[in-house]
């Protein structure tokens, strides 16, 4: 008796598609990195955005800013995360649950490191702000929720694509309009932060894939 492949993380006819993308959005979050190194100040880009601020919006839109600030803070993360692993358990595809997690470290770790490579702060010199790491978390986040449920669907290659971008744009834009908005973020600090979870997540999936796949063949090869 044969066991059925298990189903791809990354499908394979989104694989040329979000490996652009990921490489275009390398590309960005370096090219902002150098731009803004060791800024303390808004650049032109958030001032013709925004200013900054940690008032710019009131209630009720403030405490909707603060709920989505709350579900990439650890706990929130933490809650996110848990659920969707245990989603994935549930429904038998295990290579998914790992795709969160590892996706979920590598994003949060990769913005994390390029907060100290880059050292721009905002609100003093302890906040560092490139990229946002909560930008980063969301986006990757729904990304990959959106890779995972493409598969469910059957959808076919541009109904996927568009699905995965589409969650990837709403998520950024949500939360990079809360970090914006609570002041605790610059515009292009947001837009780095979506980018990372562009270039980090297609990869962290290939390669998950991979190692999936070669350690299955491995297994079916001693069972030979």
């Amino acid at each position: 008796m044969t066991r059925r492949p298990a189903a791809a993380v990354l499908p394979p006819s989104l694989r040329s598609w979000l490996g652009l993308i990921a490489g275009l959005a390398a590309l960005v979050v370096v090219a902002l990195g150098v731009l803004y190194a060791g800024h303390s100040e808004p650049g032109t880009v958030d001032r013709w955005i925004i200013q900054p601020t940690a008032d710019s919006v009131g209630p009720p839109w403030r405490d909707v800013a603060l709920a989505l600030d709350f579900l990439g803070e650890p706990a929130g993360a933490a809650m996110l995360v848990v659920a969707a692993v245990a989603g994935c358990l549930l429904l038998r595809r295990p290579r998914a649950a790992v795709l969160i997690v590892a996706g979920v470290g590598l994003t949060v770790g990769t913005a994390t490191l390029l907060k100290h490579l880059v050292g721009r702060t905002i609100h003093g010199d302890g906040n560092l702000s490139y990229p946002s790491g909560h930008t980063a978390f969301f986006t990757a986040f729904a990304l990959m929720v959106a890779l995972l449920a493409t598969g469910r669907l059957g959808l076919g290659r541009t109904a996927r694509l568009l699905l995965v971008l589409a969650a990837a744009l709403a998520a950024g834009a949500a939360m990079g309009w809360a970090q914006v908005a609570l002041g605790a973020h610059y515009p292009t600090d947001v837009l780095g932060g979506w980018c990372t979870a562009l270039a980090v997540i297609p990869a962290t999936a290939w390669l998950v894939d991979r190692l999936a796949d070669r350690m299955a063949d491995a297994g079916r090869r001693q069972l030979r």
